[in-house]
């Protein structure tokens, strides 16, 4: 096994292990759990059987195992951009109703 194999497997116990106390403190919820879980569970994987990811490449079609780490990659991260995105909107709108509220409720004093 190599250097970087046991990092890697080092690294996603780790973040494995941060993931178990958030969800411990009530800082994520179930689902997010799940997620987190598989993602580091599936670095581990690929970390220990690294011809895992030349399989799947190969049954999409991609030609370098690296090339499909990196276009699931971008397409995770624009997901979890997106779902960022979505949350600030509503904590965004959440602040307006907020401040309108108290505005009001100031103003009838």
């Amino acid at each position: 096994m190599e250097v970087i194999q046991i990092l890697a497997i080092l690294f996603a116990l780790f973040a494995f292990s941060r993931v178990v106390l958030r969800l411990r403190d009530a800082e994520i919820t179930t689902k997010e759990f799940i997620w987190w879980s598989f993602v580091w569970i599936m670095v581990i994987v690929v970390a220990i059987v690294p011809s895992t990811v030349d399989f799947v490449s190969s049954l999409f079609g991609v030609q370098s195992a690296i090339d499909l780490i990196v276009y699931v990659s971008i397409i995770v991260m624009f997901y979890l951009i997106f779902r960022l995105y979505v949350k600030i909107e509503k904590q965004e709108h959440a602040v307006s109703t907020l401040t309108r509220a108290v505005a009001i409720k100031q103003a009838k004093k």
